[in-house]
């Protein structure tokens, strides 16, 4: 007897749907799965024997072929488990299914019958929209993540015998139905910039990067406050939008990081350890997995004591800067994953560090300076937007009495001059902010009037800057110009781009 069970696996951070074919044949006594099935699928034999049994169920004596359709791509994962089992009740006929669609249906199964959650479910869920299902089935650890994605009736369950009074139509019970729009509501966070005392200058390039997600440099002896900065630049953006938040939750459920709470709402903070590898940082593995780059997708990815990390690491770094995503090619396959972060990168002037602060004396030879900054190589550092020197904080600023300015505060202008973005680029759905611009479009939006052509033309000559450091400029500038809430960008937002670009690290 022949039964399907339809369910779904990931590919990158998208669901492929997924059928399960079982066949109980007479025939000497054996259980096969064929359709590019890992070790790990292939264990789920053990599974699905024993929870059918400790679920009141007779495991069937006969020849079992497990099908797993398309052939073509590979599966992994013990969300087949529940599949297998649901598909062997019905072969066997010890349970009916329902006439008419289908359920979709994911899980990975306890000797007992009990269900575990799954890695990667809001992925596998997303797609059930065009599909004739009538819902979705999974283990109730996953409901919340995965009824923010679809209008289907969402169905958490706990144990195996569920399921089958579910597929069976003995059951019907309530669906999980949490509201997107109320769970991507702006996020509460403990710190906070007023916090920060003095650096006004970096700050306020602070915000220009927040306004526009550019990457930003900030180069500095230690203790100046570069790492509380950087701590605080969620606290500044925007709260997430739904479909940034049901793409930030995809990402972290693949990755097996994603709490028992439906959507994200904070927007991501990452801070790698410089002694990670270059496999932890852009993703990779024998089976394709997330990186830092695409777990601070639509947040901060930062990079403190940025000489450490390892060159290759950060040369890696350079096309998911560009291109916004990173592209992993195995034998089998090849999967994309977003990495729509912003930079922020933290690093000392020398090797001692005291190179720019007038109270220390700096025990490092030029020659030591420059291999210390040649770490960085000229490409990278060309794909920074700003780059700025944050000095030692004044005793005057850090036991001053006056209240520095909130991330409140801030947050509102941020968010203002995204807006404006927005509706800048509405007719472009890949580009949001002023840093994913293309060339054609700072050509019509970053036009300039003849002193401020001028001004940058000069500026050009004397840093040096090359073709991609030029455009930058008139993207931060545009960015400037917005939060100034000025239609024209004007001589004074660029002489500020300009500033952003005059620190010389290489």
């Amino acid at each position: 007897m022949l039964a399907r069970v339809l369910t779904s696996t990931v590919v990158g951070i998208n669901g492929l749907f997924v059928e399960v074919e079982v066949d109980v044949s007479n025939g000497i006594p054996t259980f096969m799965i064929v359709g590019l099935a890992n070790e790990e699928v292939k264990e789920s034999r053990e599974r699905v024997r024993s929870a059918l049994k400790n679920s009141g169920l007779e495991f069937p004596a006969k020849r079992i072929v497990v099908n797993l359709a398309p052939a073509t791509v590979r599966k992994e994962g013990g969300s087949f488990d529940l599949p297998i089992a649901v598909g062997l009740a019905a072969a066997s006929g010890q349970v009916a299914l329902a006439p008419g669609p289908d359920y979709l249906v994911l899980g990975e199964l306890s000797l007992d019958g009990s269900l575990r959650a799954v890695r990667g479910a809001i992925a596998m869920v997303a797609d059930a929209e065009r599909a004739p299902v009538k819902g979705v089935v999974l283990p109730q650890q996953n409901a919340h993540e995965a009824a923010v994605c679809t209008s289907k009736p969402v169905h958490g369950v706990k144990m195996l015998a569920d399921v089958l009074d579910i597929v069976s139509g003995k059951v019907v019970p309530e669906a999980a139905s949490p509201d997107p729009e109320a769970s991507a509501q702006a996020a509460s966070y403990d710190a906070d910039f007023a916090e920060v005392r003095g650096q006004e200058h970096a700050k306020r390039a602070i915000e220009v990067a927040a306004a526009g997600n550019h990457n930003i440099l900030m180069v500095g002896p230690p203790g100046s406050g570069k790492t509380m900065i950087a701590r605080r630049i969620p606290t500044i953006l925007p709260p997430l939008s739904v479909p940034e938040a049901i793409e930030t939750t995809k990402i972290y459920s693949v990755a097996g990081m994603l709490a028992d709470d439906g959507l994200l709402v904070r927007r991501p903070f990452r801070a790698p350890h410089h002694s990670i590898s270059d496999v932890a940082l852009v993703g990779g593995g024998r089976v394709p997995r997330p990186g830092e780059v695409s777990l601070a997708t639509h947040g901060v990815l930062f990079l403190d004591e940025f000489t450490e990390f390892r060159r290759s690491g950060l040369e890696v770094l350079r096309q998911p800067l560009e291109d916004r995503v990173v592209t992993i090619s195995r034998a089998h396959s090849t999967v994309v994953f977003p990495a729509s972060f912003m930079l922020v990168a933290a690093m000392n002037p020398c090797p001692c560090g005291n190179l720019t602060d007038p109270k220390k004396e700096c025990r490092c030879n030029v020659h030591d300076v420059e291999r210390y900054r040649r770490k960085i190589s000229g490409p990278l550092l060309d794909r920074i937007d700003i780059h700025i020197d944050v000095p030692p904080a004044r005793y005057s600023e850090i036991a001053g009495e006056g209240a520095s300015e909130p991330s409140e505060a801030i947050r509102e202008r941020v968010t203002r001059a995204r807006r404006v973005q927005q509706e800048r680029f509405g007719d472009d759905p890949r580009v949001f902010t002023n840093s994913q611009m293309s060339p054609r479009q700072v050509r019509r939006c970053c036009r300039l009037d003849a002193r401020s052509a001028d001004l940058l033309k000069a500026a050009t000559a004397r840093l040096g800057l090359s073709a991609r450091s030029y455009t930058k400029v008139l993207k931060v500038a545009r960015t400037i110009a917005d939060l100034d809430n000025a239609e024209a960008i004007e001589v004074r937002h660029v002489a500020e781009a300009i500033q952003y670009r005059a620190h010389d690290v290489a």
